[in-house]
């Protein structure tokens, strides 16, 4: 008989006092519902995660089972896909079967650089990771750059050369295309390329501005013009206000005790957002037995990722931001222009405590201006970093990383007055959508019906190829040599990892077919570098750069900055009428360029856990003000442009604004991102690329489906996430390890090899998904489609759990990255009818996936939601519906698993035993750090430790010893692996809610 403090109810009673002390919550309608613990029985498993597909209940299922349950054995022997294996014919140089290769490379995004390393099985690649030796990743590596070889194997890439024709578009070759465009630009020769345009994206490439130089000095009438929906023209002329010439500013977060973040997600957005997260976690580490942190302000409409982890956050229409600053700027002794702002009680409280603390941390602290405020409020911020002594310590200045001589959308719109004149007759895009993403009132798609010879170079067949006379597939990142600048300036050598898939064609190869000749990538690369390194020096440096990722002696230096002013001059003042329409890039397929990734559709977006759609954000208040509800349909109109989005009430969300994410709605391209969504784009003018007034929303009798994660696996009326500040830390008044005795009723079991564990540092977690991403490229976990997710079966095998404390309207968030806790009592291993989920000597809860009948009973045993069943052989279905190339994306060191068992996160055990193998040849143990698990690695800001706990110097038995470690649920007695870091916070106080 249990004593009274272990019986059933004492632990009930212990269990309800922490849930009433629990503040927490996930979805609004938890604060609606205060019977937490009533609501626990109901909703612990979500609708319709008893039934199967066919609409068979778990009933008529067991009694099918029991009728058949000789057939078991039969059962859990699972086919394996059938496929060729084809040998080689002469081994591969350096290739070991079963050994995979590591290349440096880079992701691009926007056009900067990412240094990657990209693991490559057999010749094809299969995984991307951050490159540690890169200065702007540091070995990790975000969402978009994991979903890396997903995009490359779409079999919906475009595939072949066409010519729009008068009846359809035809199939050419690729010297069917360059013998036309030769003869047309020859005939170009005589006026000098007049009428002649060239539009790219952002460039960072030396080689591609060099080939663009040489194609503006063969052909001087010609013009080059650029454009990205999400540039940094504000930025750009920022700098060039406050100091008088074009500058990029560079952020140092390890060196700031204080951030103001005005409007800035610089976390989770931008060309530095890795090597920022990194720097910023740095100076972020709450440990014992010297606990330092920086705080952190951020003043934003939108609840973002760096919103999310300041510790205090003020929610604000972005049209009165500028006069916040301006008010700050005046109390720091900055002068500055009065924009008219009147600021509430609480936004004056906050001037106040912001300009104070500036102050007491001269020289230490930084502030920091989003992309998408205007011009005035970025020089104001150099101004007053200036003013605070912090340039050349948490701020420097460097020359422009970008190639481009001019702002990109007066470069469009320049581009769009010549052919609306009629100034243009040849027109070549190199990459990009721009009759997607372009601001609608330049109506692109319809000048270039004006133009004779228009060529568009893309990954896919989309709005704008539709609109072009000549499309040429484009060669992805994976496949194609090329060159480009980080943050910083470093550049990389992109190498290719595999030849075209589909014959793509990279954009040098086709700048070099307008110069009349015929080189490959590689040899104009190639060149373009041993004319830089010189002749004797080029083999050493070239093989250095490949083999490390970067170029030597390429980072950009600091320059000498004097503000002129430029601050003073007060923005364009918008309409006061009707709501705030605030425009963003997705989280998930960014400008819609990664929108035929399914990867990236189902990965949850930060904050909203949406998938597979946007939608228009707004607050409760606003919700509760025009009627609205989550999913209802509204027509949002601005400047008599409309669009129907569903509507997503967000927590924390600035009143009066509507937040409409970019990348959605399209018309054309791959079978995932057609008619997804809503098309932001639609409502995007040139007078306002981010945010205006005079937004009209009406409410229509439609509701849209949306697909959100954010309540599915929920564990009711259990202390989740567990918080404190600065100062109680270091009172030791922070929450910590349960103080109940541990009762059991077998021996221990002695590890006397390793064992394995992992520690999370919530303070740390950013949320912004990567973890999720890296464990599912490197798992082979399939996507399931909207439908599945909203029936609460995605298959991720982590999942990052958002926790909200205080009102819908002020809220703060916590983020808790969720994997199998790898428990040493685990309640799984005890219903296993037929073991197929079972404990290894060094403490892994192993899965063996041919034995498993799909009983679900350990999911149903598993008080932490982290088991995942597939309903339906959604790989296979994948590729009958596809092409066979899908299966090159796959890990050959993980399984395939066919339908009907369970999966869950294995701690990477492909990577323990890797690394088992190397320490064994070797005769040694394995060392700390030699393991790291997929999430850990892709981490930007190392919030995941793993490694051996058995010892004591191990980082992560370093950090499982820090007095506010604690287990999940630890009441339970499940004692897991998988263990957290109290989340610590530095407020200021005086700016409570």
């Amino acid at each position: 008989m249990a004593d009274e403090k272990h019986s059933l109810e004492a632990m009930r009673q212990r269990l309800e006092e922490r849930a009433e002390d629990d503040r927490l919550w996930q979805t609004l309608a938890e604060l609606d519902t205060p019977e937490k613990l009533q609501q626990w029985a109901k909703d612990e498993f979500p609708e319709g995660a008893f039934e199967w597909p066919e609409g068979a209940s778990r009933r008529q299922f067991l009694q099918l089972m029991g009728a058949s349950l000789v057939m078991a054995g039969a059962a859990g022997c699972a086919r394996e896909p059938e496929g060729d294996v084809v040998p080689y014919v002469k081994q591969p140089e350096q290739v070991v079967p079963g050994e995979p290769l590591c290349f440096a490379s880079a992701f691009l995004l926007d056009g900067f650089a990412n240094g990657v390393l990209v693991e490559s099985h057999a010749g094809r690649p299969t995984k991307v990771e951050g490159n540690a030796l890169h200065p702007t990743s540091l070995g990790s590596a975000d969402a978009f750059a994991q979903a890396s070889t997903w995009s490359l194997y779409d079999p919906e890439r475009s595939q072949a050369v066409l010519e729009h024709t008068e009846d359809a578009p035809l199939e050419r070759t690729w010297t069917n295309f360059t013998s036309q465009l030769r003869a047309h630009l020859g005939a170009k020769a005589t006026t000098k390329g007049q009428g002649v345009r060239v539009l790219t994206e952002t460039v960072t490439s030396p080689t591609l501005a060099g080939q663009l130089d040489a194609f503006l000095e063969e052909y001087p009438e010609a013009s080059w013009h650029h454009w990205s929906p999400i540039n940094r023209d504000n930025m750009r002329e920022g700098t060039e206000r406050a100091f008088g010439r074009v500058l990029h500013p560079r952020y140092h977060f390890d060196k700031a005790d204080l951030i103001l973040a005005v409007d800035s997600d610089f976390l989770h957005r931008g060309p530095g957002r890795l090597r920022y997260a990194h720097d910023w976690a740095e100076r972020r580490k709450a440990t014992k037995p010297d606990p330092k942190m920086n705080r952190m302000y951020a003043v934003e409409a939108t609840f973002t990722v760096t919103g999310s982890m300041a510790d205090n956050r003020l929610r604000m229409d972005p049209r009165r931001i500028e006069g916040f600053l301006r008010a700050v700027a005046r109390r720091l002794g900055v002068p500055t222009a009065d924009d008219g702002f009147e600021p509430t009680p609480r936004e004056q409280r906050w001037v106040e405590q912001v300009a104070r603390d500036l102050r007491a941390n001269r020289g230490a602290s930084v502030v920091v201006p989003g992309l998408q405020q205007p011009p005035a409020v970025h020089a104001l911020a150099h101004a007053i970093n200036a003013a605070l002594d912090n340039v050349g310590t948490t701020v420097t200045y460097s020359v422009p990383v970008a190639a481009q001589p001019e702002a990109q959308l007066d470069s469009l719109r320049q581009l769009a007055r010549d052919i609306d004149a009629g100034e243009v007759d040849t027109l070549v895009i190199l990459g990009g959508n721009p009759v997607y993403n372009a601001p609608a009132d330049l109506a692109l798609g319809e000048l270039l019906q004006k133009i004779d010879f228009s060529v568009h170079l893309s990954t896919y067949f989309d709005e704008t190829s539709e609109q072009c006379r000549w499309h040429v597939p484009r060669a992805h990142t994976l496949e194609a040599w090329t060159d480009a600048r980080a943050n910083d300036g470093t550049i990389t050598i992109l190498q290719p990892l595999i030849e075209p898939l589909y014959k793509g064609k990279s954009t040098h190869e086709m700048l070099d077919a307008m110069l009349g000749n015929t080189r490959r990538g590689h040899v104009i690369l190639m060149e373009r570098w041993r004319e830089r390194f010189g002749e004797d020096r080029f083999p050493r440096l070239w093989r250095r750069s490949l083999h490390d990722g970067m170029v030597p002696d390429t980072v950009f230096g600091p320059e000498s900055v004097t503000v002129r002013g430029g601050f003073d001059v007060v923005s364009r003042r918008t309409t006061d009428d009707g709501l705030t329409v605030i425009f963003a890039p997705d989280p998930s397929v960014w400008d819609g360029r990664f929108a035929n990734i399914g990867m990236l559709q189902e990965l949850p977006k930060p904050l909203s856990s949406l998938t597979w759609d946007n939608a228009a954000l707004i607050s409760p208040k606003t919700s509760a003000r025009l009627g609205l509800e989550n999913e209802d349909v509204v027509e949002l109109t601005y400047r008599e442009r409309t669009v129907e989005a569903p509507v997503w009430v967000m927590p924390g969300h600035a009143d009066g604004c509507v937040t409409v994410r970019l990348g959605y709605g399209k018309k054309a391209g791959g079978s995932l991102e057609k008619g997804r969504g809503f098309n932001a784009y639609a409502l995007r003018t040139s007078e306002a690329l981010w945010f205006d007034g005079g937004l009209e929303l009406r409410k229509t009798e439609r509701t849209y489906p949306l697909a959100a994660t954010q309540g599915h696996h929920r564990m009711y009326g259990r202390p989740i996430v567990r918080h404190a500040t600065l100062d109680e830390f270091r009172e030791e008044r922070a929450p910590a390890q349960n103080e109940d005795e541990e009762h059991s009723l077998y021996p221990e079991y002695e590890y006397d090899s390793y064992a394995w564990g992992m520690s999370i540092d919530q303070t740390l977690c950013i949320g912004c998904g990567a973890c999720v991403a890296a464990c599912q490229a490197e798992n082979n976990i399939p996507i399931v489609g909207k439908e599945q997710v909203r029936m609460a079966r995605e298959m991720h095998w982590i999942r990052v759990d958002t926790y909200y404390e205080g009102s819908a309207d002020e809220p703060n968030a916590y983020h808790q990255p969720v994997p199998c806790m790898h428990c040493e009592k685990a309640p799984c291993e005890l219903v296993c009818p037929v073991e197929a989920t079972s404990h290894s000597a060094e403490g892994l809860n192993e899965m063996t996936y041919n034995r498993c009948i799909g009983t679900r009973y350990c999911s149903n045993n598993c008080p932490y939601k982290v088991r995942r069943f597939n309903f339906l052989d959604y790989t296979h279905e994948e590729k009958e519906k596809m092409e066979a190339v899908l299966d090159l994306k796959y890990n050959p060191d993980v399984t395939v698993r066919s339908r009907g068992v369970m999966e869950k996160c294995t701690y990477c055990v492909q990577r323990i035993n890797a690394a088992r193998v190397e320490a064994k040849t070797q005769d040694r143990r394995i060392r700390d750090g030699e393991i790291e698990t997929a999430c850990q690695e892709a981490c930007p800001t190392q919030a995941i430790v793993f490694g051996d706990t058995n010892d004591p110097n191990t980082r992560v038995a370093k950090l499982k010893a820090q007095p506010h470690d604690y287990a999940l649920l630890d009441e339970l007695n499940t004692r897991p692996r998988t263990t957290y870091l109290t989340a610590i916070t530095n407020p200021n106080p005086k700016l409570r809610p």
